[in-house]
């Protein structure tokens, strides 16, 4: 059975759970000198992981940048992937990868019971998902 991709998907730890989707976003667009239409800086695009606590106000948001060093789903890598090498990759569809970035950012200290969303820089996270999906694999 094929998922609707606009439909928010479940993840339960513990007793809780939470509602996670994936987006992609651009940045403004402008003109170049000869006059073709370019995105502007580093907000050309982004890839963007929000989740929310079931039944809780607030939720988080975990934004991936595109910038040196750092890529994001551009027409060559496919959606949802973001990493900082070809060889440094996680896929934000996958729950497992869901699970980790949430784990880091609790041990981060975001408040899934606060009552508004946060914001968090992806990659101060991405790191310790990929550590934390790499021992999830080993054991």
């Amino acid at each position: 059975m094929v998922r609707r991709a606009k439909k928010p998907r479940r993840l339960t730890v513990g007793t809780d759970t939470y509602l996670w989707s994936v987006r992609h976003a651009h940045g403004p667009v402008t003109r170049d000198a000869a006059g073709a239409f370019v995105r502007v800086g580093e907000d050309a695009c982004r890839e963007t992981l929000a989740l929310r606590p079931l039944g809780r106000a607030g939720g988080l948001r975990i934004e991936f940048r595109n910038g040196p060093g750092r890529l994001v789903p551009d027409g060559w890598l496919p959606s949802g992937t973001v990493g900082t090498d070809l060889d440094a990759l996680l896929n934000l569809h996958e729950p497992g990868t869901v699970r980790a970035l949430l784990d880091e950012a609790l041990a981060d200290g975001w408040d899934p019971d606060h009552p508004r969303v946060a914001f968090v820089d992806g990659w101060t996270l991405f790191d310790g998902a990929r550590t934390r999906r790499s021992a999830g694999a080993a054991g």
